[in-house]
């Protein structure tokens, strides 16, 4: 007989964490304050609530420095970011699947926060080859993408990969290796704040997950509000 762990998959989660928070960013009883996002380290995506202000945090997972070729021919670096908080997932130009879906769904929230200065979107090639910058150009234009607001990166295939897997963990499953040069594909979303620390997973598909991204994306504007107004 097949044995089961006990342990969540990251798919109850990529489920149950929508709705957790949806819970923690209400206001407490007394109106005084607004909970915060949870931090991710892993690819269980099993999340840590933790004040900001926790002396944990400095040491917590933080997306390493990179750099990359956006679709203008512009070198994209984690300085890019610095200070900013910024969605990220991973797609090819020539998918025939979900990927149309995604963009659609990226292009949702880059509107919600297209004078806002400080929410970016960054959307990786996993075919990086074929994904040109002239290629993300075409495509970038023919979607409505907005330079300097949302980046189509391409670069090397081998640190795509790496970030993808071994850092914002978006395909990663309990108990499952994949090899290096494997191809990756997901439909994830994954939230980063302005310290490139994770603070949550969406499915790209939906409608429902989208809009709750942009939710947790304006209680990530007011918590970097209230760490600056301490600063």
């Amino acid at each position: 007989m097949k044995s089961f762990s006990s342990k969540p998959s990251r798919y109850f989660w990529i489920t149950l964490i929508p709705l957790l928070l949806g819970a923690c960013t209400q206001k407490s009883k007394n109106g005084s304050r607004v909970e915060y996002l949870p931090f991710f380290s892993e690819a269980s995506f099993t999340p840590n609530w933790l004040d900001p202000s926790d002396p944990l945090l400095e040491n917590f997972h933080q997306i390493p420095p990179f750099e990359m070729i956006n679709q203008d021919g512009e070198t994209i670096t984690e300085k890019t970011f610095e200070g900013k908080i910024y969605v990220v997932d991973f797609f090819f130009t020539s998918c025939p699947g979900i990927c149309s879906k995604m963009t659609e769904n990226m292009g949702v929230v880059q509107e919600a926060f297209m004078d806002d200065d400080e929410v970016l979107l960054m959307s990786h090639s996993v075919t990086p080859r074929k994904d040109s910058v002239s290629v993300l150009k075409a495509y970038a234009d023919a979607r409505n993408v907005v330079s300097g607001k949302w980046h189509l990166v391409t670069g090397d295939q081998k640190e795509i990969y790496s970030l993808g897997r071994k850092q914002y963990f978006v395909e990663e499953d309990l108990g499952l290796q994949k090899k290096e040069n494997e191809f990756l594909h997901t439909e994830n979303f994954i939230l980063v704040d302005h310290k490139r620390r994770i603070r949550g997973i969406y499915n790209g598909l939906t409608k429902v997950s989208i809009q709750q991204l942009i939710e947790d994306i304006k209680s990530l504007k007011q918590e970097m509000k209230s760490s600056q107004s301490l600063v």
